[in-house]
C-alpha cells in the first residue's frame, strides 16, 4: 500500500496496490498491520455506506466530540468524490486549515481522517458510493456540523455555491467561527 502524508501530516492518503487481469482486479483495502505501521492504531467499530445520485452533492462538514470522537477511513467505490478534512483541534498549528483529495473507483485511494477533524465531500460524478470505517459509533449528542462554505475556511470546492446540493441539516449548519474547544 502506498501511504502519503498530506499538507496536514495527520491526514493520510492510502492507495492500495491493485492486482489486475482480464477479469478485473483484487486489492487489500484494510490490513491491521499495514495500518498500524502507518500510525492508525484505533480499532474500527462501524462501517458506513452512502450513495449520492447527483453531481454536486455536498455531505458535511461533520465530526463527533468526546466521548465519541470518530476517526474515518474513507473510500469511494463507485464514481468520484472530492474529499475534505479540516483541522478542528484548536491547539493545533493547522487549526482551520484543510486538505483534500480526489477519491474514486479507479484510483482506489482512501483518506484517513483522525478524530479532531471535520470531514465532508462533494460528488464529482452522477452516482457516487462512499464507504468508510469509523473508530467510534455514531452518537447524536456528540455530532457537530459546520457550514461547508464557511468564509473562514475558504475551501476551494469543485462546485459553484448555487449549484451545491445539500441536506437541510448541512444547509443550516453554523459557520466555522463557532468551533471552540471541541478537541
Amino acid at each position: 500500500m502506498q501511504i502519503e502524508r498530506l499538507a496536514i501530516p495527520d491526514i493520510l492518503l492510502l492507495t492500495p496496490r491493485r492486482f489486475a487481469d482480464a477479469r478485473g482486479f483484487f486489492c487489500e483495502t484494510y490490513n491491521i498491520r499495514t495500518m498500524a505501521e502507518a500510525g492508525i492504531t484505533q480499532p474500527f467499530v462501524q462501517d458506513n455506506h452512502s450513495l449520492s445520485r447527483q453531481r454536486g452533492v455536498i455531505r458535511g462538514l461533520h465530526c463527533q466530540l468526546a466521548p465519541h470522537p470518530q476517526g474515518k477511513l474513507v473510500r469511494c467505490t463507485r464514481g468520484a468524490i472530492w474529499d475534505v478534512a479540516i483541522d478542528a483541534r484548536q491547539a493545533s498549528p493547522s487549526f482551520g486549515k484543510w486538505v483534500a483529495a480526489e477519491l474514486n473507483a479507479e484510483n482506489g485511494s482512501q483518506l484517513w481522517i483522525p478524530p479532531g477533524f471535520l470531514h465532508g465531500f462533494c460528488t464529482l460524478s452522477e452516482d457516487a458510493e462512499v464507504q468508510y470505517k469509523c473508530t467510534d459509533l455514531w452518537d447524536r449528542d456528540s455530532e457537530r456540523s459546520v457550514r461547508w462554505d464557511s468564509p473562514e475556511l475558504a475551501i476551494a470546492w469543485p462546485v459553484a455555491p448555487g449549484a451545491a446540493i445539500l441536506s437541510d441539516k448541512d444547509a443550516e449548519a453554523p459557520s466555522f467561527s463557532t468551533v471552540r474547544d471541541w478537541f
